[in-house]
């Protein structure tokens, strides 16, 4: 096969279109050609008037012009996680089944180590059912949420697959997702996403395989103590949630593949003399707006209907030194409510694989440096994020309601006029998709003063990058503020905490952000365990 690059193609293009394309190309023949595929997609929207796509195609010629093309050879790399397989007298503990988690256990399994998995939540058709109630009736389940349970606060995401696309491990989780049961877009596009609707298939898919080879997935289970002899990790103690019975495991191998928001566990660490450092983060808010509007701002206001819903990133550098940016964009999505505690609001974005809902959404934060919490105390950033969200429940009428606000009265400073009429028809407003609710109110109530100020400056600056960002009628919905953790927990160069035995992972341990960066934590953790089995 060989690669063809800078393949212009039109909006709606089919499978003649590809051909046709490669031909002028290549000054070829149809017939020439024996078989396409798609390597790499994007669009092309810098001319408004001529949006197309731009691609990577894969092209198998017949015999009589394929050896003109040697210069083009490619082989399309398709492998995922493939290990020879060893033998281990206690099997690894995995703590957290996230990205990180499924694919730390993934790799374990097929080298043969048969992992144990826990999982404070449930699994994820147990968990499915769980957030919906919450989604209706503001019924929260503590241990089975948005946060906590099978697949991670990624499974309740739009799914996004942002990383480095040459690099090996990228190249490796994707190809298992695909394996999995994600759609073959991700295989190509250029900002590839799976959707949260796929998602709940292929993390069920996973768990499968790791069960085939002989790994267990324990949920409802939750890691309560660690034995340490001799500064080195010697066993565990595990509570059963659903009878309160704990029982305990005897390991050399524990990956704490945690998330951002496993806080209870973060202070047990703590208590047992783990190095955890403060590091910096993000909060601040979701903007909703409508989609048609990103839409026209991006393509033009006579766009090809065609086109997939459109993004955006943007950012921008204050003069007080703080950076305002958009996070996790989910086009034709919706505003979920992500709290993992009674007390307590926390607001998400999600979009399924169609991505076609009427509005859109975004983290619009701001970075929270350490120096901004109250202490030195390693966990005083998790202390900082609590008295916001406990401020925003609160703000919203302490049912799970979040506050807020039209963007216009937000930047002028005005209480709501609508604050006791949400559903006044007159109002120009957008209808924003979270649930339970909102309550339109006075959102900087809830956020800190430095954050209100650097995002009503933020905002028509913003506007000016992407023309209707900050209309007056767009909504921010608060509190956006678990982003990424707030602690480091430290490991060093073998992958291990202060604690040896202890391998912190992913992206509540502070070293990833997103499905791709945890799941390749997982992976690289997982070979050096491999690694030094092998050689000792």
């Amino acid at each position: 096969m060989i690669k063809l690059d800078e393949v212009s193609l039109p909006i709606g293009f089919n499978e003649s279109d590809i051909i046709e394309n490669c031909c002028k190309k290549l000054k070829i023949l149809p017939k020439n050609i024996k078989k396409t595929e798609i390597i790499k997609l994007s669009i092309d929207a810098r001319r408004k008037n001529n949006i197309k796509y731009i691609a990577s195609i894969g092209l198998e010629l017949d015999k009589t012009v394929s050896t003109k093309f040697k210069n083009l050879e490619f082989d399309i790399d398709r492998s995922g996680l493939n290990y020879n397989q060893i033998k281990i007298e206690k099997p690894p503990v995995i703590v957290g089944f996230g990205p990180s988690g499924m694919f730390s256990g993934l790799a374990l399994a097929r080298m043969g180590l048969k992992p144990i998995i826990i999982e404070q939540g449930k699994s994820v058709e147990e968990r499915k059912k769980d957030v919906e109630i919450f989604w209706k009736e503001g019924k929260l389940n503590k241990f089975s949420n948005v946060q906590f349970g099978e697949g991670g606060a990624g499974t309740f995401s739009d799914g996004k697959l942002n990383s480095n696309t040459s690099n090996t491990f990228t190249k490796k989780v994707i190809n298992e997702l695909y394996n999995m049961g994600a759609p073959k877009e991700i295989l190509y596009l250029s900002k590839p996403h799976i959707g949260s609707d796929n998602l709940q298939l292929i993390v069920k898919n996973i768990r499968e395989e790791i069960i085939k080879l002989g790994g267990k997935v324990l949920f409802s289970c939750k890691l309560s103590e660690i034995s340490v002899k001799n500064n080195k990790l010697s066993s565990i103690t595990i509570k059963n949630l659903i009878n309160n019975e704990e029982f305990s495991l005897s390991t050399n191998h524990l990956l704490l593949c945690l998330g951002h928001s496993a806080r209870d566990t973060f202070k047990m660490l703590y208590e047992h003399n783990i190095l955890i450092k403060q590091k910096p983060f993000a909060m601040g808010v979701r903007i909703e707006q409508s989609q048609q509007q990103i839409n026209q701002a991006q393509y033009g206001k006579n766009y090809d209907s065609r086109l997939p819903n459109a993004d955006y990133k943007l950012v921008v550098h204050l003069p007080n030194n703080r950076n305002v940016f958009t996070f996790c964009m989910c086009p034709g999505g919706q505003v979920v409510a992500s709290s993992s505690d009674e007390g307590e609001i926390v607001t998400n974005g999600m979009s399924y694989f169609a991505r076609d809902g009427k509005n859109a959404n975004a983290a619009l934060l701001v970075n929270i440096m350490p120096e901004d919490f109250a202490s030195s105390h390693p966990l005083a950033g998790i202390d900082f994020q609590a008295k916001y969200e406990k401020l925003a429940y609160d703000l919203g009428g302490a049912n799970f309601n979040a506050p807020a606000q039209m963007v216009g009265d937000f930047i002028k400073g005005n209480v709501n006029k609508r604050e006791q009429n949400q559903q006044n028809k007159k109002a120009k407003q957008i209808v924003s998709t979270y649930k339970p609710g909102i309550k339109l109110c006075d959102i900087s109530k809830c956020l800190p003063n430095f954050v209100t100020e650097s995002l009503k400056e933020a905002l028509p600056l913003l506007d000016k990058k992407l023309q209707g960002f900050a209309a007056d009628e767009n909504m921010l919905i608060a509190i956006e503020s678990r982003s990424s953790c707030p602690i480091t927990i430290v490991r060093d160069q073998t992958f291990q905490s202060s604690i040896k035995g202890i391998y912190p992972v992913g992206e509540g341990a502070g070293y990833a952000g997103g499905i791709i960066t945890s799941a390749q934590d997982g992976i690289k953790v997982s070979e050096a365990i491999y690694d030094s089995l092998r050689t000792s």
